[in-house]
């Protein structure tokens, strides 16, 4: 039951819709299947290892958020903490001695698999901002445990599945500080932290760590009468104290209706204030980078093999299989081509752009020149390729060593320059060099070489 109330819980129920889209992003991905690469490394966002994890992959053992608030007299603030626990799962055939560990068990419907389930986990607290003058922390403390399932055709054992979850702990950190100046504004700050006491075996990796850590873990907060300040789009007056503001492994927005600053989210994925899924939307794919259109008809075209492999990995990526076949044509129709944002264009447009190089005596790409390495740099300069580590593509690193011919120099509105050029030897040059298609690189990319 929760410690909310009804316009608390309201008010975080429209938000969870996005919050459930951070707590499973990336849970299962297409094709949905265990045995796929990609669902090999999971857990990629939120994980709080425990601190005696000592992680090179760049995972914490703790989130800090920070925010500025605008509360009111007696104001209160509901914290939510949300987040996976992963639960291992082992499979076991039944045999004439009882039942043995399996990589795999076929079931008429399915294939089973072992797999690490993820189970969800809330922390609630609700606390009045006046408690929260000197620093709050409430520890908590998941226990361990196990089950165990017994699968059954016609009435006889078959096999059975073993569910373990160790024991989780962690904290919350919470404290309010008043800022000065005239508007009364304060700092909020929120610390999830992992207190877990395990220590690891030497050589022990990261999916000896996963059971005791908190997976996809965010925040959800809200004020009871109050209202918080947006930390990317923050007022003027309060831009500077929101520079102040340290968010570690988190990223806090607004959530909720456009207009209300009732509840926050801090992510541990980057979103924009007021998130919201798309409402042409039929249903949790769990991979919210990808086309929903794309996703449900490559889902839907696996076979029947694979979609057995599938429902026997996760229930989760069961019911995605059971929505891709049943969407119906006006639902995919909805999804084709839909148009996420519209805004209205008012008075006439300007006969030309506001900066055209074509009407810019000052810019001629097949004239100008860039000085590199002491030495001037401009069309038909012959120049051997560098690709550097900061911004550069894996296939212009295919191109390194190579010698080019620099066909234009251009310069983009901030200022920045590159140089266009073709690859020497490239059989296809002079087709590239018609259709004014080139390569692109940064003149730190590039050495000049003697001769046209």
């Amino acid at each position: 039951m929760s410690l909310f109330g009804p316009e608390t819980e309201s008010r975080f129920a429209q938000a969870r819709q996005i919050a459930d889209a951070v707590l499973f992003e990336g849970y299962v991905l297409y094709p949905y299947r265990a045995s796929a690469a990609k669902n090999r490394l999971r857990w990629q966002f939120g994980v709080l290892v425990p601190p005696g994890y000592g992680s090179d992959e760049g995972e914490h053992s703790h989130q800090r958020t920070e925010c500025l608030i605008e509360p009111r007299a007696g104001d209160s603030l509901a914290v939510e903490l949300r987040f996976l626990r992963a639960q291992r799962r082992t499979v076991e055939r039944a045999t004439a001695d009882g039942f043995e560990p399996v990589t795999s068990l076929e079931l008429a419907d399915r294939v089973l698999v072992p797999w690490d389930e993820g189970v969800e986990e809330r922390i609630e607290l609700l606390v009045s901002l006046d408690e929260l003058a000197e620093e709050l922390v409430h520890p908590f403390r998941l226990p361990a445990g196990h089950e165990t399932e017994v699968l059954e055709q016609g009435g006889v054992p078959v096999g059975r599945l073993r569910r373990r979850r160790e024991e989780v702990k962690g904290s919350l950190r919470l404290a309010v500080r008043q800022l000065q100046g005239p508007y009364g504004a304060q700092r909020l700050t929120v610390v999830v932290q992992n207190t877990a006491t395990w220590r690891p075996e030497p050589g022990a990796d990261r999916e000896a760590a996963l059971p005791r850590s908190l997976v996809s873990a965010h925040l959800l907060l809200g004020l009871g009468q109050g209202s918080f300040l947006s930390v990317t789009d923050p007022p003027e007056w309060a831009k500077g104290a929101v520079a102040e503001c340290r968010n570690e492994h988190t990223w806090p927005v607004l959530a909720g209706p456009p207009g209300r600053g009732r509840v926050l989210l801090s992510s541990p994925i980057i979103l924009e204030d007021h998130p919201a899924v798309a409402p042409e939307s039929p249903g949790a794919l769990y991979d919210a980078t990808e086309i929903d259109e794309i996703l449900a008809l490559r889902t839907a075209a696996l076979t029947d093999r694979e979609k057995r492999e599938a429902r026997g990995t996760d229930e989760r990526a069961g019911a995605v299989i059971d929505l891709a076949d049943s969407l119906p044509p006006e639902v995919l129709e909805r999804l084709h081509g839909a148009v996420r944002g519209l805004r209205e264009v008012t008075g006439n447009a300007p006969d030309q752009p506001w900066w055209d190089p074509g009407d810019d005596p000052g810019v001629d790409p097949s004239k100008d020149q860039v000085v590199v390495d002491g030495r001037q740099v401009g069309a038909g300069s012959r120049v051997l390729l560098r690709p550097g580590q900061r911004r550069t593509d894996a296939q212009d690193l295919f191109l390194a060593g190579r010698t080019a011919v620099v066909e234009a120099v251009l310069h983009d509105v901030d200022g920045s320059v590159h140089l266009a050029v073709t690859v020497e030897d490239d059989p296809g040059a002079d087709l590239w060099r018609a259709q004014g298609r080139f390569r692109y690189f940064q003149p730190d990319e590039i050495s000049p070489l003697e001769g046209p």
